[in-house]
C-alpha cells in the first residue's frame, strides 16, 4: 500500500488552502483530517446508492438498510442494484441517471471499480459527491471518500484463521497441503483481501509449513470470476482431480463465504473428510454460520452492514450540514490516481468458538449459534 510522506500532505494542504476561495459545492476537498464539509445542500435531497449484484446476502441487506436510514434521515434515497451479469453497463447507466436527476451524494458498491470514470466525470461536473462504498474505485480522482471494513486486516485475519484451523484440524503437524483461492479481478478488493492473507502465509510456504500443491499461488491463478460459486467449485474439483488423488488436502483460503460453501462442496463430493480441512470464509453468512457449527467451515469474518451502513449516512449528513466529513485513514487506499480519504471500521474473526460473542448483538446468527449448543 502506498504511504503518503510529510511533504505530500504538507503540498495538498497548501493546494487545498489555494483553492479554496474557487471550490464547487463538491464536498470532496481533505484536511489534515483527511476531509472538509462543503457549503452543504438541502435536508431533503436525493441521495443515490448504486450497488452490485445480490450475488451476497450482505449486497441485499445494504439495500434494505440503505432505504430505511436515508428516509429516516429525511433523505429521498435512490437504491438500485445492478444485474447478475458480468456486464458494468447498466450500473454506469443508473450511475448517469442518478446524476442526472439531481442526486447530491451517489455512494457506490462497483460492479467494477476500473470501469466508472466516465459516470465519476460526468458527477464531478455536475458538483456531486461520491462515496466508494466497500469497494474502492479506481483509476480517477472522482472519489472523494471510501467507507469500508479494513479490508488489509481482513485478508490478515483469514490467513491467520488458516494457519490456526490447520494446526488444530488437520490432525497431524506441518507440513499442510493447501490451496488459495482469491475473489473476481474486477472487484479491487480481491487484490486487498488477498495481499493481506499472502503477508501471513507467504513466509510459512517459502519456509515449507504450507505446500500449494498445485503451485497456483498468483493471483491470476486463484482469481474466481464474479465471485460466482459455481466457478469456485470448478476450480476445486479440478485442483483436487489433478493433484490430490491419495493425498489429503489440508487448508483452503477462500476469500468469502460464498466460496467457502462451493469449496467445501467440492471437498466433500470428492471424499475428503471435511471436518480435518480448514476453509476460511468472510461475511458471517447465514449458510455459514450453519456450517461452521456444525465442524465444516472453519472461520467467517463478521463485517457487520448495519454498522457500515450507520457510518455511510453519518458521512452523507455531514456533507448535506457543510460540516467535516469523518475518515481515519489517509494513507493506505491508492486508487492509482489518488490516495482517498477513508473510513475504515475494524473486521472481526469468527470461529465456533468465538460465535456467540461474536455475534451477541445479531439475533439471527446467534439463534443459530445457541441452537447448535
Amino acid at each position: 500500500m502506498k504511504k503518503i510522506t510529510l511533504a505530500a500532505t504538507a503540498i495538498a494542504a497548501v493546494a487545498a488552502l489555494a483553492l479554496a476561495g474557487c471550490s464547487s459545492d463538491r464536498g470532496g476537498g481533505e484536511s489534515t483530517d483527511g476531509a472538509s464539509g462543503s457549503a452543504g445542500f438541502a435536508a431533503d435531497s436525493t441521495i443515490g446508492i448504486a450497488l452490485p449484484d445480490k450475488t451476497s446476502e450482505n449486497w441485499v441487506l445494504a439495500g434494505g438498510l440503505f432505504e430505511d436510514g436515508l428516509a429516516d434521515a429525511g433523505f429521498k434515497g435512490d437504491v438500485q442494484y445492478a444485474p447478475a451479469s458480468n456486464t458494468v453497463a447498466e450500473q454506469q447507466n443508473q450511475i448517469s441517471a442518478m446524476v442526472t436527476n439531481g442526486a447530491k451524494v451517489i455512494v457506490i458498491g462497483a460492479k467494477d471499480g476500473k470501469q466508472l470514470g466516465t459516470q465519476l466525470q460526468q458527477a464531478a461536473d455536475a458538483g456531486v459527491t461520491i462515496i466508494a462504498y466497500d469497494r474502492l474505485i479506481e483509476n480517477t480522482e472522482n472519489v472523494d471518500y471510501y467507507v469500508a471494513f479494513d479490508n488489509f486486516k481482513v485478508g490478515e485475519l483469514q490467513g491467520q484463521a488458516l494457519l490456526d484451523g490447520l494446526a488444530a484440524r488437520s490432525g497431524h503437524e506441518a507440513p499442510w497441503n493447501v490451496e488459495l483461492f482469491s475473489g473476481s479481478p474486477d472487484d479491487a478488493n480481491s487484490a486487498v483481501f488477498f495481499d493481506g492473507a499472502m503477508k501471513v502465509l507467504q513466509p510459512k510456504i517459502d519456509d515449507g509449513t504450507l505446500v500449494v500443491v498445485s503451485g497456483q499461488t498468483d493471483i491470476a491463478q486463484t482469481a474466481t470470476q464474479g465471485w460466482e460459486a459455481e466457478n469456485a467449485q470448478s476450480r476445486m474439483d479440478s485442483l483436487l482431480a489433478a493433484n490430490y488423488g491419495d493425498k489429503n488436502v489440508d487448508g483452503v483460503l477462500s476469500p468469502n463465504d460464498n466460496l467457502a460453501r462451493a469449496i467445501i462442496t467440492s471437498t466433500k463430493q470428492a471424499g475428503k473428510d471435511i471436518s480435518k480441512v480448514t476453509v476460511t470464509g468472510q461475511d458471517s453468512e447465514v449458510e455459514s454460520v450453519k456450517s461452521i457449527m456444525a465442524g465444516e467451515q472453519y472461520s467467517t469474518i463478521n463485517k457487520d452492514t448495519n454498522l457500515l451502513v450507520e457510518q455511510t449516512i453519518k458521512m452523507i449528513q455531514q456533507l448535506q450540514k457543510g460540516e467535516e466529513v469523518d475518515v481515519n485513514d489517509t494513507e493506505q487506499y491508492d486508487n492509482g490516481v489518488k490516495i482517498v480519504p477513508s473510513y475504515l471500521l475494524d473486521p472481526v474473526i469468527v470461529t465456533k468458538e468465538n460465535a456467540a460473542e461474536a455475534y451477541a448483538n445479531n439475533p439471527n446468527l446467534l439463534d443459530i449459534v445457541n441452537a447448535a449448543g
